[in-house]
């Protein structure tokens, strides 16, 4: 009778232990109209979060102390803030469609990446990184549509996409190093990994983290 008891209990517990599957999450649709616009807003913000260093303020605090509130640097731009706002805010579609359009106008001597522009920018170490928006960018959008719209979720998402970019920009700097690619291969690939994924790493997760505030906010405003 007891077992019996167990059995019925557990069966009734079953499907809400059950993983969150993505089979049988909904998926929130962008009408297209939104993904076109989305997409123009996607390469404006990348363009212009490649011109914005990012900041953290000091604590509040200690702003009735010392009278001022004061800033300090993250050590990187909002560059990458930008590629993943956009996934969680116009989806999957949008997000890559903007990073293609970034790389090409990039590739098209428009001096709108980090250090310049032009076709000789595939020999830049950065551009493995470059190169990866477009996966991280449209791994954050599928999964800001797929999973709920909470906060944890959405900062999984930038996460996701984040780490979509420096996989990428990993394999590029190896891929480089084996074949001595002017540029690119000048220095070891510890060196290389240490200064272009984990020395940024640490300001890139405090953007995502604001990223993933937003993006909660405006989801909720938007109503989808």
């Amino acid at each position: 009778m007891v077992r019996k008891l167990k059995m019925t209990i557990f069966q009734s517990l079953l499907p809400r232990l059950q993983p969150l599957s993505f089979a049988t999450l909904p998926s929130v649709k962008v009408p297209p109209a939104a993904e076109i616009l989305w997409a123009l807003i996607g390469l404006i913000l990348t363009i212009g979060g490649t011109l914005l260093e990012a900041f953290v303020p000091s604590p509040p605090w200690s702003w009735i102390q010392q009278g001022t509130v004061e800033a300090y640097s993250l050590g990187v731009t909002c560059q990458i803030g930008a590629v993943l706002l956009v996934g969680c805010l116009g989806g999957r579609n949008a997000a890559a469609i903007s990073q293609v359009a970034y790389l090409l106008l990039g590739l098209s001597w428009f001096n709108v990446f980090t250090e310049g522009g032009g076709i000789d920018y595939v020999l830049n170490p950065r551009f493995g990184y470059l190169l990866g928006f477009i996966p991280g960018a449209w791994i954050c959008g599928f999964l800001a549509f797929r999973l709920p719209v909470k906060l944890e979720y959405l900062a999984l998402s930038c996460l996701a996409g984040l780490l979509s970019i420096h996989a990428v920009g990993m394999s590029y700097l190896a891929i480089a190093n084996s074949f001595s690619w002017s540029v690119v291969g000048a220095t070891s690939l510890p060196q290389s990994l240490l200064t272009y994924s984990l020395a940024p790493l640490p300001g890139q997760l405090a953007v995502i983290c604001a990223v993933a505030v937003v993006s909660f906010t405006l989801r909720h405003v938007m109503f989808y």
